[in-house]
């Protein structure tokens, strides 16, 4: 209850997870029918980088600040583009000064058609999240424990839908109750594109949470990791991964290629690393989703 996203919005994580976000929304759309986003750990959906808490850390300067300087390799802006658009259209001066968080995003990519259901339990970041989209019907804002959502808002009526889970690991056993909640979430909507985000630092259990995940015997599970420093040094965040259920066909070979320039452009030292590998099914996912 004491986390607060505006002092890491925009940082290195952000960027993978945003990217990765982007990808499945997009990905989604390429069939016609409605679908919806469900993002069990929501924040406050928009924030201020002149903030002083944001520049207290300044921690997205060395996020989407580095990934704004210079040109991209024309691959890698392919990919990148319906993440970056978002960014670029709240930012129409160049000056970047507000930043999205996940569900302004995924709401900024919207067609007609497509809805929103967001859960914060925080009241301030609620009421927050709540005025940024008062009037929307595109979107639900909802003060709840998101964990609580994997199983009252699942399925979702549309029967097709992406589900974010983005916890803030304030808590012991947070990679345990991640893998309980993919399981609960799972088994009301196996046909459903999940997404889960977790950290990366020091004597972090990344094992034990994996072969916790592979035992759900899901079918197809991919993982992205990226690294931008060593855990060696810091007790703090060294970087970031994400699980992928039911994957689109097209995304390890996307980030195949992004992985190693994110490493590049926004990794703080040489013990920078990226790795993307399945966890369960790669022959099962080149079959695509429904």
């Amino acid at each position: 209850m004491n986390y607060r996203h505006i002092y890491h919005a925009g940082n290195f994580a952000d960027v993978l997870k945003h990217a990765v976000l982007a990808r499945l929304v997009t990905y989604l759309q390429q069939k016609e029918k409605a679908f919806r986003v469900l993002d069990t750990h929501a924040g406050i959906g928009l924030y201020d980088l002149s903030s002083e808490e944001a520049q207290k850390t300044g921690e997205w300067r060395d996020g989407i600040g580095r990934l704004l300087e210079g040109d991209l390799p024309a691959p890698i802006a392919a990919i990148l583009e319906p993440y970056l658009a978002t960014v670029r259209e709240l930012n129409p001066d160049s000056e970047l000064t507000r930043y999205p968080g996940s569900p302004k995003l995924v709401r900024m990519l919207f067609r007609p058609q497509d809805r929103l259901s967001a859960m914060e339990l925080h009241p301030d970041d609620y009421e927050t999240l709540h005025r940024l989209f008062d009037g929307d019907f595109q979107s639900r804002v909802t003060e709840l424990d998101g964990w609580l959502a994997l199983g009252a808002h699942l399925p979702p009526k549309e029967k097709r839908g992406l589900i974010l889970v983005d916890p803030p690991f304030e808590i012991e056993g947070e990679y345990e109750r991640l893998a309980d909640g993919l399981a609960k979430g799972y088994r009301r909507f196996a046909g459903g594109t999940f997404c889960l985000w977790y950290p990366l630092k020091k004597n972090a259990p990344i094992k034990a949470f994996h072969e916790a995940l592979k035992a759900l015997e899901i079918p197809k599970m991919l993982c992205a990791e990226l690294s931008v420093r060593s855990d060696r040094e810091t007790t703090g965040l060294s970087g970031s991964g994400l699980i992928i259920v039911n994957p689109p066909f097209t995304l390890k070979g996307e980030l195949d290629l992004l992985l190693p320039f994110l490493k590049t452009r926004l990794g703080q030292d040489r013990f920078a690393s990226s790795r993307c590998f399945w966890l369960r099914g790669e022959e099962a996912a080149t079959r695509g989703l429904d």
